[in-house]
C-alpha cells in the first residue's frame, strides 16, 4: 500500500466550496503519503454511475456531502447500521474484494468537537436543545442518544417535522413548539442549531438566551461565518461556544484513516489554515 498512489475525494453537487480537499491534502502531506484528495462534482441525476464508478476507477474511497448524503445510500453494497439509523452516509470505503460500504461519521465529529472545547462535558446531565429537525438534526440526536442523552428537547418551525423525528427516537426525545422555543432553553446543559439561520447571507437565527443558564454550551453546526448572531449572542452572555468546523474536521479523521491507513490529528495549524482560506 505505501507504494501506490491512493486517490479520494468528496462527491457533491455543487462542490467548489468544500473544504475537504485542503483538510485532507493537509493530512497527506503531514504524514508524507503517496496520494491526493480532490473534488468529485457530480449531478444528481449521474449519481448511482458516479458510484459504481469508483471501484473500476481504483479509488480508495470518497465522502458525500450535499445532495447526495441520503440518495448515495442506495448504491453501496452495504451501510454501516449506524448510518441506517442516521438515514444518510457522508464516507464511502472501497473494501479489498471491491465491494463498497458507507458510513456517516458526522456524529463522531460532533461529539469529538464539542470535547475538543470542554474535556469534561457529558451528554448525560442537563436537558439539550436542538433547533432543527433535518437531516444534521437527525444525525446529531443520535450521536447524543448513542453518547449517553437522556432529555433532548427538539424545535422546529414546522412542528408536525419534529414530532416525527422524536417519535422516531422514543421518550428521550421531545418536540416543543416553536413558540415555546425559549421557555425551553431553561436548565438547559447544550444549545444547538442545525439550520442554515446564521449561515453568511441567510438571517439570524430567531431565539433569545435569556433563559439559557451561562453554564450551558452552544452549538452552531454553522462555520461560514465562523462565528454566526448566535455564536456571538452567546458569547457575549459568558457562554462557551462552538462553530460547526470542528465537526467538519473530527468528522474527516475516520474517513481518511479508512482511506490512507493513518488516523490524523486535529491540530492549531489545521484549523488555521482552514479559517484562512
Amino acid at each position: 500500500m505505501k507504494n501506490s498512489f491512493i486517490i479520494a475525494g468528496v462527491m457533491g453537487w455543487p462542490v467548489a466550496h468544500s473544504r475537504s480537499p485542503l483538510i485532507h491534502n493537509h493530512w497527506i502531506h503531514e504524514h508524507n503519503l503517496n496520494g491526493a484528495y480532490g473534488l468529485f462534482p457530480v449531478n444528481p441525476n449521474d449519481l448511482e454511475a458516479a458510484i459504481r464508478g469508483i471501484k473500476a476507477l481504483g479509488i480508495a474511497g470518497c465522502n458525500i456531502t450535499i445532495p447526495h448524503k441520503v440518495n448515495a445510500m442506495r448504491f453501496v453494497d452495504w451501510v454501516h447500521p449506524l448510518a441506517h439509523r442516521m438515514g444518510a452516509i457522508n464516507t464511502i470505503v472501497v473494501q479489498p474484494d471491491g465491494a463498497l460500504h458507507g458510513f456517516n461519521n458526522d456524529g463522531f465529529g460532533f461529539i469529538q468537537s464539542l470535547l475538543q472545547s470542554n474535556p469534561r462535558w457529558e451528554s448525560n446531565t442537563d436537558p439539550i436543545v436542538v433547533i432543527g429537525a433535518g437531516g444534521a438534526a437527525r444525525g446529531i440526536v443520535v450521536s447524543l442518544l448513542d453518547d449517553g442523552a437522556t432529555s433532548i428537547r427538539l424545535i422546529n418551525r414546522t412542528h408536525s417535522k419534529a414530532e416525527e423525528l422524536a417519535r422516531a427516537f422514543g421518550p428521550a426525545v421531545t418536540s416543543v413548539k416553536w413558540e415555546d422555543r425559549e421557555d425551553a432553553l431553561h436548565n438547559a446543559s447544550l444549545l444547538i442549531n442545525t439550520t442554515n439561520q446564521g449561515m453568511q447571507g441567510e438571517s439570524a437565527l430567531d431565539i433569545k438566551l435569556n433563559n439559557l443558564p451561562t453554564k450551558a454550551l452552544v452549538f452552531d453546526a454553522v462555520y461560514i461565518p465562523q462565528e454566526t448572531p448566535l455564536l456571538k449572542e452567546a458569547r457575549l452572555r459568558g457562554n462557551l461556544t462552538v462553530n460547526g468546523l470542528g465537526m467538519l474536521l473530527h468528522q474527516a479523521r475516520p474517513a481518511f484513516q479508512a482511506w490512507f491507513g493513518v488516523m490524523p490529528e486535529v491540530t492549531d495549524k489545521l484549523y488555521a489554515k482552514v479559517c484562512s482560506s
